[in-house]
């Protein structure tokens, strides 16, 4: 397993897979980036470098748990760069990896080539997602024999009265199709996932929503933000606003997917996917 060090001197572990140009993954949660597996193939088109965040996967924790912030990771992501000796890295990003990558982009922009921000959380842009959108958007499932009871969970998270058995329930609305792969992706997961690492990513002081949003507009390398259609925590009317925040930036919406759509339909992520980041131009609107 290959390892490297933070600047403050943590090992952090990262996984290769595939052969061709690198692409720099960085996993939400904040986890271990196991749950990306291999996007579906796309490491039959580019090398895929996931980087497991501090403190989770094969990465080493640390005493302090304010490292674990969300802005304090760009630096072990800038160290990941160095070690790797790229001058400039292509850089995918899922979920709550998207604040970190546009962190990133905000101080380093001159290291990013190509962004690809796959169901990004908008937690580091400010953008509000309202609960009336996230119950249309799950409306997209109502034909599931699971719907009722995972609609009225969410009925009672959006009301601000979530429970633990009420997001065990809203699970099922993250996939395309809640078939067996589905919910063992969504076990394995949770059993990953470490509560005191995910407060810590998004501690008070780790967004500054105006300021990342202002350098944002200033990136003009191409930019994919990749949204599931049937995704209630990234819906893509929100995904559109996204987009906007960049000056060359592409929206795709996958259909039939929701948050993970290199699981719902593999082919079709990858095809898309691999055509943004091979493409040696402004992407297409």
């Amino acid at each position: 397993m290959p390892t490297f060090s933070a600047h403050d001197g943590t090992r952090l572990a990262y996984h290769v897979f595939g052969d061709g140009p690198p692409v720099v993954c960085l996993p939400g949660g904040p986890t271990d980036s196991a749950y990306l597996g291999d996007l579906g193939g796309l490491s039959a088109h580019r090398q895929l470098i996931r980087l497991d965040l501090r403190g989770t996967g094969r990465s080493a924790t640390a005493q302090d748990t304010a490292c674990y912030r969300c802005d304090r990771l760009v630096d072990d992501v800038e160290a990941l760069r160095e070690h790797l000796g790229l001058d400039r890295m292509d850089l995918l990003a899922h979920c709550a990896g998207a604040n970190l990558a546009a962190l990133y982009v905000s101080r380093l922009p001159e290291n990013v080539g190509k962004l690809a921000l796959i169901t990004p959380s908008v937690r580091a842009v400010g953008l509000t997602i309202t609960g009336d959108l996230r119950l249309e958007t799950a409306r997209l499932h109502r034909d599931e024999p699971w719907f009722p009871e995972a609609f009225a969970a969410l009925e009672a998270i959006v009301a601000g009265k979530p429970t633990a058995d009420g997001w065990k329930a809203v699970a099922p609305f993250s996939y395309g199709r809640w078939d067996a792969a589905a919910q063992a992706h969504e076990t394995a997961g949770d059993e990953r996932m470490n509560p005191e690492i995910v407060a810590a990513f998004g501690a008070e002081g780790a967004f500054a929503p105006d300021t990342t949003r202002a350098a944002l507009a200033r990136f003009t390398p191409p930019v994919l933000v990749l949204a599931g259609e049937r995704d209630p925590g990234a819906p893509p009317h929100t995904m559109a606003e996204f987009a906007d925040l960049f000056p060359n930036a592409e929206l795709v919406v996958q259909p039939g997917a929701g948050h993970y759509p290199w699981l719902d339909d593999p082919d079709r992520f990858v095809a898309t996917t691999a055509a943004f980041l091979a493409c040696t131009s402004a992407p297409s609107s």
